[in-house]
C-alpha cells in the first residue's frame, strides 16, 4: 500500500483553523499532509505564532508521496478573496472556505487521496454569506451522494455517535424513527468493524426521555418507536443494549458493558465528549466512502493568531485519521 495522503482543511480562516494547523505541522508524521488553503493566510499566521514554517505547493497527481517532516506544510494552494484578519469573519471569504472542503471531498471520490482532516468552520458566517451550510457531516454526504451518515465522537478509548444531528430541540422527537435509527444503528456497526476492528460491536442506545421514559410515565417514545426497533436489530444479530437513561449511560459500570453509545440527540452526547476531553475529542464521519476525522471545537475568534489556541483535537483527528487507513491485509 502507497503512503497515506491525508489532505487538512483549516475551516474559517479567521478562527484558529490554521493556527492549530501550523502547530500540528512542528512534528513529524508517518504520512503525506496536505493543506488546501490560502498559502498568504499560512505564512502570515506562522509569522504572528512565532513558528516556522516552509510550505511546499504540490499537486494531486504528483506520485511520489512523502511523510511529513517536521516545520514543513505541503499544500495546494487556493486565494481567499478578501485579506484574513485574524478573529473578524468575512462573508466574502465564505465561498472559498467551502471551495476547499468541495476540492478535498472531489479529491478522495477520485481516489487521489485517502482522508480528509477538516478543521472549524463558521456556519454562521457561511449562511450569512448565502450559502444553506448546516455542517461538514451533511456537506459531505451530499457530495458523496450518500444518503445517511453518522457523527462519531471519539475522545480516548470512549466512542459516542447520534441519531439525529443539528436540529431545535423541539424537533428531534419527530425526527427518532424506527427507520432511522435502524440506518443510525447499522452504520454505526459497520463503521466500529471497519475502523476499529471490532467483530462484534456491543451499542448502549440511550432513551430519548428523562429515565427512558420510565415505561410511559415519562414519555411514550421508547414505547412506541425505541424499544421496537431495536428489537428488530437484535433479530438481525446486532449486539444493542437499551434504551438505557442518558444521565447514566455514560457512568463507568455501564459505559464498561459497550463498546460505543448511541445518544438520540446532540446535547445528549456532546457535553459529555467534550467534558471527558475538549482538547482531544475527534469528530469522525461514518457511512462516507472516505475516511473524515475533524476538531470537535469552535473557530474561537478572540484566539486566532494569539498562540494560544490548543492544537490537540486537530492532532487527534490526525492521528484518527491514520489509525483508521486500510491495512494491507484489509
Amino acid at each position: 500500500m502507497s503512503l497515506p495522503r491525508i489532505l487538512i482543511t483549516p475551516g474559517e480562516p479567521a478562527g484558529i483553523g490554521p493556527d492549530v494547523l501550523i502547530q500540528a505541522a512542528q512534528q513529524s508524521w508517518p504520512v503525506e499532509l496536505i493543506a488546501i488553503s490560502d498559502p498568504a493566510l499560512l505564512t502570515a499566521r506562522a509569522r504572528a505564532l512565532h513558528l516556522p514554517l516552509s510550505l511546499i505547493e504540490c499537486s494531486l497527481q504528483d506520485k511520489g508521496r512523502v511523510p511529513h517532516q517536521a516545520g514543513t506544510l505541503r499544500i495546494l494552494p487556493i486565494r481567499f478573496t478578501t485579506a484574513v484578519i485574524p478573529g473578524q469573519l468575512e462573508p466574502a471569504n465564505a465561498a472559498t472556505v467551502i471551495q476547499t472542503l468541495r476540492f478535498a471531498a472531489e479529491a478522495c471520490l477520485a481516489k487521489t487521496a485517502d482522508a480528509i482532516v477538516t478543521g472549524p468552520v463558521h456556519k454562521g458566517i457561511l449562511n450569512e454569506a448565502g450559502i444553506p451550510f448546516t455542517g461538514h457531516t451533511e456537506f459531505f454526504a451530499e457530495i458523496a451522494g450518500v444518503r445517511q451518515t453518522v457523527m462519531l465522537f471519539v475522545v480516548d478509548q470512549v466512542k459516542a455517535a447520534l441519531v439525529t444531528t443539528h436540529l431545535p430541540l423541539k424537533d428531534v422527537a419527530a425526527a427518532v424513527t424506527a427507520e432511522k435509527i435502524a440506518g443510525v444503528c447499522t452504520i454505526l456497526q459497520q463503521g466500529l468493524r471497519q475502523y476499529f476492528h471490532l467483530a462484534a460491536p456491543r451499542i448502549l442506545i440511550a432513551g430519548l426521555n428523562p429515565h427512558a421514559g420510565e415505561n410511559g410515565h415519562m414519555g411514550k417514545e421508547e414505547l412506541v418507536v425505541i424499544e421496537p426497533a431495536l428489537e428488530k436489530l437484535r433479530q438481525q444479530g446486532l449486539q444493542i443494549t437499551g434504551p438505557l437513561p442518558a444521565d447514566t449511560i455514560f457512568t463507568p459500570g455501564v459505559l464498561n458493558t459497550g463498546d460505543a453509545v448511541l445518544g438520540m440527540y446532540h446535547d445528549q452526547i456532546l457535553p459529555v465528549i467534550k467534558f471527558m476531553g475538549f482538547d482531544r475529542a475527534v469528530n469522525m464521519t461514518l457511512g462516507l466512502p472516505f475516511i473524515r476525522t475533524s476538531v470537535d471545537h469552535g473557530t474561537a475568534l478572540a484566539l486566532a493568531g494569539t498562540g494560544k489556541a490548543n492544537p490537540g483535537s486537530l492532532m487527534a483527528a490526525i492521528k484518527l485519521a491514520i489509525s483508521t487507513q486500510p491495512s494491507s491485509n484489509d
